[in-house]
């Protein structure tokens, strides 16, 4: 399977304004990318490239006066077989986790261990560990939390969630995630293209998706609590604790989004 994916992003700025962008697909991924994948900035300001501390591809660039327009396209190659499934993945003991993965245990910026521990072994305690426990918390967050644009808010933390009962896909990925932390499962948040591949058409606009992977056996697993199904075509961007480390843009003044079109469609042959 081929897809084409790409984004078309236009931010207004009353003067000349250095940015941070996280628009380049993940490096797990690269050896996937058909021919290159190009971002480009009009006006041809020039872009610097280089990796963060969690390995995603990041670029750096000044918008002049007056704004710029971001733009990327890829044609990436995949297997079109959904997110794996390992009912048998087991949950790695603490004393046994690899040292740089110890901070996907504990609280980050947008979720609150401390908060919710007590409520997630009230809820999960009597799970059975690894793959089964995480797939509890995906069932309880798709059933606890309903969807909207509408409830977006980019303040809002897994603790306001679980209170809440509403957001949008990072949301439940931020709950999900903090729950697994607070039962010692690492979680990690991830960030990336996902379309309407072996769905049915969703009547939103496309934009991209927050997910979140768990580490059992020894390997990261995928898991989507929104919607709580494997999927196909789901392709990385970035990874970090949570989405305060994948922001797909961070401007250092003051900027007003103009245009946000993204596409993520299978290549049909004709």
């Amino acid at each position: 399977m081929e897809i084409k994916v790409g984004f078309d992003i236009t931010y207004a700025a009353v003067q000349p304004t250095p940015m941070v962008i996280m628009l380049s697909i993940h490096p797990s991924r690269r050896s996937d990318i058909i021919g290159a994948e190009t971002i480009t900035a009009e006006p041809n300001v020039p872009i610097g490239f280089y990796r963060d501390s969690f390995g995603n591809i990041c670029g750096r660039l000044v918008a002049p006066a007056g704004g710029v327009t971001l733009r990327g396209h890829a044609l990436v190659r995949d297997s079109g077989l959904p997110d794996a499934v390992n009912p048998d993945a087991e949950q790695v003991p603490i004393d046994q986790l690899p040292d740089d993965l110890l901070l996907y245990l504990m609280a980050s910026r947008y979720c609150e261990t401390d908060k919710l521990t007590d409520i997630a072994w009230s809820l999960f305690g009597a799970t059975k560990p690894g793959w089964a426990r995480v797939a509890a918390i995906c069932d309880f967050v798709h059933n606890h939390v309903a969807f909207g644009y509408q409830h977006a808010h980019f303040m809002k933390s897994a603790h306001d969630v679980y209170e809440q009962g509403t957001g949008v896909c990072r949301d439940f990925a931020h709950l999900a995630l903090t729950f697994c932390r607070c039962m010692n499962i690492p979680a990690r948040y991830c960030t990336g293209y996902m379309g309407d591949i072996g769905i049915p058409p969703e009547p939103e606009p496309m934009d991209f998706s927050g997910w979140f992977e768990a580490y059992l056996s020894g390997q990261w697993y995928t898991f989507d609590a929104r919607h709580n199904h494997p999927r196909i075509g789901r392709i990385l961007m970035g990874t970090g604790r949570d989405a305060a480390d994948v922001a797909l843009t961070t401007s250092f003044g003051r900027m007003e989004l103009k245009k946000f079109v993204v596409i993520s469609d299978e290549v049909v042959a004709v």
